[in-house]
């Protein structure tokens, strides 16, 4: 039943995606947002943010961006949070929120800085109405009043826009829901993506920091090759000294080492 749930809900995702490919459907989505939200304008440029953690450690935040109801992923930012102690999701979103649209201010109109950072039409926070607070009280310590600004909660998939007692609630067969969720989706997905790496670097950093006289060019010598510290674990030592810079000695250190 797990399985046939998780295969209903990715063909469903596809052919939602499939459906806002078409320019003139996800134009209708977005006039669909606009007006559900009551937008001063149809928002051509969306910008989400996600934040991802494991029990509070290695957490970090994810901002994508669409534009025109498409992705630009070479628009899309990674934040490791800095500020935050724990797995407190609200004053994480606050830290990247800020770091972000400080940037935006500081560049002078037309500058590369203000062009790479250009202001959005709408920010999505992945979140329900605390995290859309949350948010919106940034923006006022920014002075971004006018910013238009939605949590969408994914248990009901409500969107919250800040300090409304009521959230919206779009139809399920809603053009507009779709794009909210691909959208929301694929933060989602940048942000664990970025996670995931984050702690791996960090399991291959405690197995090798031990080991006396294997740096950053040893270690990822033994990567290229092995793939992983526990794959050069069990290797032979013999295999461990004939990768380049290692050498029977260091190897059996690095065996040694790993095994403890």
């Amino acid at each position: 039943m797990e399985l046939a749930e998780r295969n209903a809900a990715e063909t469903l995702a596809r052919e939602q995606a499939r459906w806002l490919a078409d320019q003139g459907k996800t134009l209708a989505a977005l006039e669909e947002l606009a007006s559900a939200l009551n937008l001063p304008t149809v928002p051509m440029r969306i910008e989400c943010y996600d934040i991802s953690n494991f029990q509070g450690m290695e957490s970090v935040g994810s901002m994508v961006v669409f534009e025109e109801g498409r992705p630009r992923s070479g628009e899309y930012r990674r934040f490791r949070i800095r500020t935050v102690s724990g797995p407190n999701d609200f004053a994480s979103h606050q830290e990247i929120l800020r770091r972000r649209f400080r940037r935006a201010r500081t560049g002078e109109e037309g500058s590369e800085e203000e062009l790479r950072w250009k202001m959005p039409d709408l920010v999505i926070i992945d979140g329900g109405k605390g995290q859309a607070n949350a948010a919106a009280e940034v923006f006022a310590e920014l002075g971004l009043h006018d910013l238009p600004l939605a949590g969408l909660a994914k248990e009901r998939e409500e969107l919250f826009r800040p300090y409304a007692s009521d959230p919206v609630v779009l139809p399920v067969t809603s053009p507009a829901l779709y794009l909210v969720q691909r959208i929301r989706d694929e933060a989602h997905r940048f942000a664990i993506a970025y996670h995931r790496d984050l702690r791996s670097k960090r399991t291959i950093r405690s197995a090798f920091d031990d080991v006396e006289g294997v740096g950053p060019a040893r270690k990822r010598a033994l990567l290229r090759v092995f793939g992983s510290a526990k794959r050069v674990r069990d290797a032979p030592v013999e295999q461990i000294a004939a990768v380049p810079g290692i050498g029977p000695k260091l190897a059996e250190k690095i065996k040694a080492g790993l095994e403890a």
